[in-house]
């Protein structure tokens, strides 16, 4: 299986940005529609997984001032669930906020996720919270060490 990651803007793929997190928010965790979409997606840099010609994850960087980043709507549809697809989207979401001249990397991780983020170098900060009910965690990644 061949996982190929595009960098896009929400010009360009809207329509399978939209397809893969209304799928994964909308539908499966029962995020209101009013809330998964904000004008974010705009200006926010957006990775797309693909396998084959099948649009199957999506994340997106935005870049807080300078030196910071922060990763959000990290989507994988569920039939590609650990197959490597949502590690393939993160690396290169980190790549691109590397070669911006990031420092840091932020997120809020859905707390059934928090290993794979800390697989990926992410260090939890603070108490954990609910954002939309769906209970999170702060995470934060300094380049001080290599990108995993």
């Amino acid at each position: 299986m061949a996982i190929r990651v595009e960098i896009v803007s929400w010009a360009q793929a809207a329509a399978e940005l939209r397809a893969v997190r209304t799928e994964v928010f909308i539908l499966e965790q029962r995020v209101p529609e009013a809330l998964e979409w904000d004008e974010s997606d705009q200006s926010a840099v957006h990775a797309l997984a693909y396998v084959d010609a099948e649009a199957v994850g999506t994340g997106r960087l935005l870049i807080d001032g300078a030196t910071q980043a922060r990763i959000g709507r990290m989507a994988v549809r569920k039939a590609w669930r650990n197959t490597g697809v949502g590690g393939a989207v993160l690396t290169k979401l980190l790549e691109i906020a590397q070669a911006r001249g990031c420092r840091s990397v932020l997120l809020h991780a859905q707390t059934h996720a928090l290993a794979f983020y800390a697989n990926h170098g992410f260090i939890a900060e603070g108490e954990q919270f609910l954002e939309v009910d769906i209970p999170h965690q702060s995470m934060r990644l300094d380049f001080n060490e290599p990108v995993p």
